[in-house]
């Protein structure tokens, strides 16, 4: 009986290397070229990259990115609820009490009760909280227009909107 032979295809540029010894082959310059087809690996580098700068910056007001993310909704729902804003920042509940206390005792948020649900109590800021929000909002505006310096308005526009896409 003849044996068959089977005619593997080339590999892939996209495949990896394999060393044609037992040695340890030595990198010289890191391929990187699968990892950059990954819409998570470049959404992770750039993110890293702009969140880096946000915490930097955000220091100078003692605020993190859900700190920071928490003061700007309810800068622009007053009123919104702990429910909306766990459902908004896919944060779990337990997490939420412990920030927004934190927020509130710092007194730059207070909670009142909901004019339309007796059990809920809406959150809103404190005139410091107000002051706070807005310093950190534009110096957010501008680390987000110094970190995406190379891409022009529409390119901007068109990432957030790509991304988006990707989330909502």
């Amino acid at each position: 009986m003849a044996r068959r032979t089977r005619t593997l295809p080339d590999p892939s540029p996209m495949a990896p290397a394999v060393p044609d010894s037992g040695c340890e082959p030595s990198v010289e310059a890191v391929d990187t070229r699968f990892l950059r087809t990954l819409v998570g690996y470049n959404t992770r580098r750039a993110a890293l990259s702009i969140i880096g700068v946000f915490m930097e910056r955000m220091a100078v007001y003692d605020l993190k990115v859900v700190d920071f993310s928490v003061l700007s909704l309810v800068a622009h729902n007053p009123g919104i609820t702990s429910r909306q804003l766990c459902a908004t920042l896919n944060v779990l509940p337990p997490n939420l009490v412990g920030l927004i206390a934190a927020l509130e005792r710092r007194g730059l948020i207070e909670r009142r009760p909901h004019p339309s649900d007796g059990r809920a109590m809406g959150v809103h800021l404190t005139p410091a909280g107000v002051d706070l929000t807005a310093q950190a909002e534009q110096t957010a505006a501008q680390l987000e227009q110094d970190a995406t310096a190379r891409l022009t308005a529409a390119e901007r526009k068109t990432l957030i909107r790509l991304l988006q896409k990707v989330y909502d």
